[in-house]
């Protein structure tokens, strides 16, 4: 299949998956979603691990379009765009591997916490700067990274909104382990490698169980839908995505 945001390789049941929008650091416009969710039910059955990455050495995903976002309103909240595919990111049947060079920044740090284990290069960077946008992160960052990183650590960076290199992302626990940027594919493969050779119904029921263990005391994710559709409504997210994109223009 012809994909116009994405490239897929699949070679002996391990899958890879490129953002590939390069020219916007891989933002995540309605065009990757609708594709990405497409692709993860196309490998459901075809894959035993995938690893999920972004074209270029400048961003694993930079985030949302906000372009797009800009102009989406409370209707649109309530649909958990983004949500949803994240879910499927998490719940996808095999491990997801997300290899991150460069930005990770607001839905593209949503993608790789939805994934299983995230290896990350040292150039790699890493926030939720949702807030001076005025909306928040809004498709799982708000219980994602506290189960990640725990409670204290993912509200100071979700009310700050500061940015994180790979080395600290490392010591708080948001990425596995960091390595030379050049050989971010490589680790992910071979972890890929390393769990393949493992009893495959094996591995999947794990991952069931481990995700059932923290299901049961997430919160429901219509918290952030609703938060996130009256946000979408007011002046001051107009105002400050508005002023975003002009300054990138310059």
């Amino acid at each position: 299949m012809a994909w116009q945001t994405i490239l897929v390789a699949l070679d002996d049941r391990l899958a890879t998956i490129t953002l590939n929008r390069p020219e916007v650091r891989n933002a995540i416009d309605l065009a990757v979603v609708q594709e990405l969710t497409a692709v993860l039910e196309d490998l459901r059955d075809k894959a035993d691990c995938v690893i999920l990455t972004g074209a270029g050495d400048k961003a694993f995903a930079g985030g949302a379009d906000i372009a797009q976002l800009r102009d989406r309103n409370r209707e649109d909240a309530l649909k958990g765009i983004n949500t949803g595919l994240f879910r499927r990111v998490e719940d996808f049947p095999a491990p997801v591997i997300a290899a991150i060079r460069g930005f990770a920044l607001g839905g593209g740090c949503e993608l790789a916490m939805a994934c299983d284990l995230r290896i990350a290069g040292e150039s790699a960077k890493f926030g939720q700067p949702e807030v001076g946008l005025g909306i928040i992160a809004g498709a799982g960052g708000t219980y994602r990274l506290a189960r990640l990183v725990g409670a204290g650590r993912a509200k100071e960076l979700l009310y700050t909104g500061r940015i994180i290199d790979a080395r600290e992302a490392e010591r708080i626990g948001l990425v596995n382990r960091v390595v030379a940027d050049a050989e971010v594919l490589n680790e992910a493969k071979k972890t890929a490698a390393e769990i393949m050779k493992n009893a495959g119904l094996a591995v999947r029921l794990t991952k069931w169980a481990v995700n059932a263990a923290f299901r049961a005391g997430e919160p429901d994710t219509a918290i952030e839908q609703l938060s996130q559709a009256v946000l979408f409504e007011t002046d001051e997210k107009k105002k400050r995505m508005t002023a975003f994109l002009e300054k990138r223009k310059k």
